[in-house]
Order: C-alpha cells, then sequence, then structure tokens
C-alpha cells in the first residue's frame, strides 16, 4: 500500500527527530551513555528544554529511538551479508561471513553497539520490541545450522533449545520465519529431536552459541581490551567461528 505523502509540519517533525538523535548519537560517541543529556543537546541545536520534550518526552524516550535504530542497522548489515553473492555459500562460509558482517558494523559503530550489547543503563527499561529486533540480527544465522550435524559437546545446548522452541510458540515462529522447507528437510534427526522441533533446536542453539561467541570476542575488541597483547580480532574471531563450525560438523 502506498503512504500518503508528509505534510511540511510532519516533516519538520521528522527532522528535527533525526537531528535531535544524531546529537544524541555525538554523545555516545563522546562519553557514552553517561554523557547523554538532553540539555545539552537543546543547547546545542538552539531548542528549548520543553521545546525538546516535544520530540522526546524524555532520556529514556531517545534512548528507545537509538536502541530501535541501532538494531535495526545491525540486522541489516548482517541480513545483507545473508542474501550476498551467488551460487549460495556453503554453510561453513556462510558463518564466517555473517560474522565479519556483525564485527564490521560493530567496529564501524561502536557506541551504538555498546549501546545495545554494552553495560545495561541503570534504571532503564527497554521496550519490548526490542527483542524483535534483536531477533533480526540473530536470525540469518539460524537458517546455517538447521541442516547441521550437533556433536557431542553441543547436544546439551540442542536438547534445552529444543525444548525451548516446543514450549514457546513465538521462539518457534521466529526460527520457522528463517529456516526454510527446503532447508529444514535436509537436516537430521539424531539426539537432538524430532521433527520440526528438533530442527528449530538444532538451529537456535547454533545460533545461540554463534551471538555468545560473536558478543565475546567483538565486546573485547570494541572495548580495547585486545591492545598491546599482539592478537588481532579478526584472526579470533575466525578461529572462534571454526571450532563452533566444527561442532556441528558445517562444511
Amino acid at each position: 500500500m502506498v503512504q500518503a505523502p508528509q505534510g511540511p509540519r510532519a516533516r519538520y517533525r521528522e527532522q528535527t527527530r533525526t537531528e535531535i538523535k544524531d546529537a544524541a548519537l555525538r554523545q555516545l560517541a563522546d562519553g557514552g551513555v553517561g554523557a547523554l543529556a538532553l540539555t545539552r543537546i537543546a543547547k546545542e541545536m538552539g531548542l528549548s528544554g520543553p521545546a525538546l520534550y516535544r520530540y522526546f518526552a524524555s532520556r529514556d524516550d531517545l534512548l528507545n529511538a537509538l536502541i530501535r535504530d541501532a538494531y535495526d542497522d545491525a540486522a541489516t548489515a548482517v541480513g545483507a551479508a545473508a542474501v550476498a553473492g551467488t551460487p549460495p555459500k556453503a554453510p561453513r562460509q556462510r558463518l564466517h561471513v555473517l560474522a565479519r558482517a556483525y564485527r564490521a558494523w560493530a567496529l564501524a559503530q561502536p557506541h551504538r553497539y555498546l549501546l545495545i550489547q554494552g553495560t545495561p543503563v541503570p534504571g532503564y527499561v527497554a521496550p519490548g520490541d526490542t527483542l524483535d529486533r534483536a531477533r533480526a540480527v540473530l536470525g540469518p544465522f539460524l537458517p546455517v545450522f538447521a541442516g547441521a550435524a550437533p556433536g557431542a559437546s553441543v547436544l546439551p545446548v540442542v536438547r534445552q533449545t529444543t525444548d525451548w522452541a516446543r514450549s514457546d510458540e513465538a521462539v518457534a515462529g521466529w526460527v520457522a520465519e528463517y529456516v526454510q522447507e527446503a532447508e529444514a528437510g535436509q537436516a537430521g534427526a539424531g539426539e537432538s529431536g524430532a521433527g520440526q522441533a528438533g530442527i528449530a533446536g538444532q538451529a537456535l542453539a547454533g545460533a545461540v552459541l554463534a551471538w555468545a561467541q560473536l558478543h565475546g570476542t567483538v565486546s573485547l575488541e570494541v572495548a580495547g581490551q585486545f591492545a598491546g597483547m599482539g592478537n588481532d580480532g579478526a584472526t579470533l574471531l575466525t578461529a572462534q567461528i571454526n571450532t563452533l563450525a566444527d561442532a556441528f560438523s558445517l562444511e
């Protein structure tokens, strides 16, 4: 359905909201979440405090918008990597491509990465829709593992995520959105479970373990923890992703 064009007032409001978010991102880049101050943003933009609150009702309202945007951008980066290149890559190669895309986005946008994956903001409660946005970032990893053959080292995780998929319809629906029937039909039904729940379980297990590996390595690199250690973040991440691929017997 074609959306009706916005009027001048609506366009001005959206433009001003974008400028406020840009100013907030500059503060985040300079000093983290603790540096975020609506009064400073208002002063920078030549607005009064009450005028700024017409666009964002509170600091948390502004944080909500920044967090939504960050998740959406990260999901776009990972999603673009998932569909790039022809013919389709083998699962192990696809996993590396997705991991590199996630790392590249985080390194290019460290203040935004830390906003969504760093230390929680005291007293801040994220809106419920951020869960769907976070799942959109992780979603492209699911089909990589749908046809895998999990080894003994990861079977305990697979069993737990299989139970999770069976007991939570929303999670099962999220997996089904990304795991195509053709690919799912190739998956085995070993100890990880049988049928669609088993496929969902091993896809979930792989995606969650991939997220843990990514978050650990990328967070350390973004925070500068590898400085002076002689370690390259790309090399470390490649080694970890290969270990994960081995655990799921990805080709």
